[in-house]
């Protein structure tokens, strides 16, 4: 293959795969994130027999998912890696071995049902009060977008039940993010782990009045809008969010006869338009609609009446229904409000396969809570990553690129008296965005 012999030993002393982590340390000391997550925990243990503080074993396991190590298992690899080390707070050299996976696996379980409530709380407390900051609480509006997710379990878990939309035992988690404006991103705010057989809408009043009663004392001038799947089209969602003043919302609205009847003229031109050209036509309208014995009043209902065409397969109608308290045109309403949270589809897909918030594998349903925001706390963590590097060619990058580039790095760890020095490789072809990310974090050169 080569020249000479070439032998590839795993032998250097004080070295980590890892290197760029300290900038997921920058980011957390930016945002106070972890330790506003831990003062929501109580140590019932025996004081003299601890070895491992819990905001160590809570950062030990948000740094480790970060970096792409979302079992508990790669603890016993990662316990004298120099750099995981220093995340935690401990020496480089001469710091204890971090946790062991038994350890890490009675913290995940110790958690009770009002600590998890409050370190929710506190993520959203900590995502809100970031941007509030960095806008300097002057936006004109902020988009809370909730989605239901599948988790697909295998095992005993507790609460995981089948789901026949999804078809397989599942959790049914909800995400809500936050969009600024006309922001491309799509900030992470809360995560909620639900059994497998949950009503689509089912917490989603909880969350929202907690969200928007944060979100007015941050952002008291900016209008609030809601924006929902169908899942969420319940009458107790719908009547919430008529009662909240100056909240606009839009939610999808599930097809039945009465609505199509509405939508039949509209879908009878859309079949002429389509047969005309051949191609997928669609006809946009609206209509006041009230259920028979659920919605206490008429609403209005916007609708596209779509035909599609494929080609080698006949015509298919296609009718969509909003369901909507803002006044704009129909078609308005639809393409640049409710379709734009087509997006929210690549944030999902980023904490399915770029974070793992799937790996729920404890037999505890409250220790998959817990799984679960520490897994939001590692994507937060990893979208002030991405704010950083605005400008850069990485201000668009999946989560799972971001690790590549700019956390796996092999890096050398030298202690000193004054200093610890992480040695890197000079040959680093992403360095100025490095640098720039880094000095945007508070770092110093020098």
């Amino acid at each position: 293959m080569f020249e000479r012999l070439v032998v590839a030993k795993f032998d250097q002393p004080q070295s980590s795969s890892d290197g760029g982590a300290v900038l997921l340390k920058a980011a957390d000391q930016r945002l106070g994130l972890i330790a506003s997550l831990a003062a929501c925990l109580k140590d019932e243990r025996q004081e003299g027999k601890v070895r491992h503080e819990l905001q160590e074993l809570l950062t030990q396991r948000i740094m480790a998912i970060a970096c792409g190590y979302e079992d508990a298992n790669d603890a016993a690899r990662l316990a004298c890696d120099p750099v995981h080390k220093l995340l935690v707070g401990r020496h480089p050299e001469k710091g204890d071995d971090l946790a062991s996976q038994p350890t890490l696996s009675r913290f995940e379980n110790a958690p009770d049902r009002k600590e998890l409530f409050r370190i929710a709380e506190a993520l959203a407390d900590t995502v809100i009060g970031r941007h509030r900051q960095r806008l300097r609480g002057r936006t004109r509006l902020i988009t809370i977008d909730l989605d239901p997710t599948d988790d697909p379990t295998h095992g005993a878990q507790q609460l995981t039940f089948f789901n026949g939309h999804y078809d397989t035992y599942c959790y049914l988690p909800v995400v809500g993010f936050l969009t600024f404006d006309q922001e491309a991103e799509q900030y992470l705010v809360t995560a909620v782990l639900r059994p497998g057989n949950a009503p689509g809408s089912a917490g989603a009043v909880g969350i929202l009045q907690r969200l928007i009663e944060r979100l007015r004392e941050a952002f008291p001038d900016a209008k609030i809008r809601v924006r929902l799947d169908g899942g969420f089209a319940a009458p107790a969602v719908l009547d919430f969010l008529d009662r909240e003043p100056s909240v606009e919302y839009v939610v999808n609205l599930g097809a039945n006869a009465v609505l199509k009847r509405k939508a039949n003229s509209a879908m009878r031109r859309a079949r002429r338009r389509s047969k005309t050209s051949g191609q997928t036509e669609h006809v946009y309208g609206e209509c006041l609609y009230r259920t028979r014995h659920t919605w206490p009043w008429k609403r209005r209902v916007i609708y596209k009446a779509e035909i599609v065409q494929a080609e080698g397969k006949e015509p298919k109608d296609n009718p969509r229904f909003v369901v909507t308290n803002m006044k704009q045109n129909a078609r308005w309403l639809y393409e640049e409000v409710y379709c734009q949270r087509g997006d929210l589809e690549n944030r999902i897909k980023e904490l399915h396969y770029g974070m793992e918030i799937g790996r729920t594998s404890c037999t505890n349903f409250w220790a998959n809570q817990l799984r679960v925001l520490m897994t939001a706390a590692a994507y937060v963590l990893m979208q002030e990553l991405r704010l950083g590097l605005a400008g850069t060619a990485y201000a668009r990058a999946q989560v799972s690129t971001l690790r590549e580039r700019f956390l796996k790095l092999g890096a050398q760890v030298v202690c000193s008296v004054r200093r610890i020095v992480l040695h890197m490789p000079r040959s680093f072809p992403d360095l100025e965005s490095f640098y720039r990310l880094a000095w945007r974090l508070g770092a110093q050169s020098g």
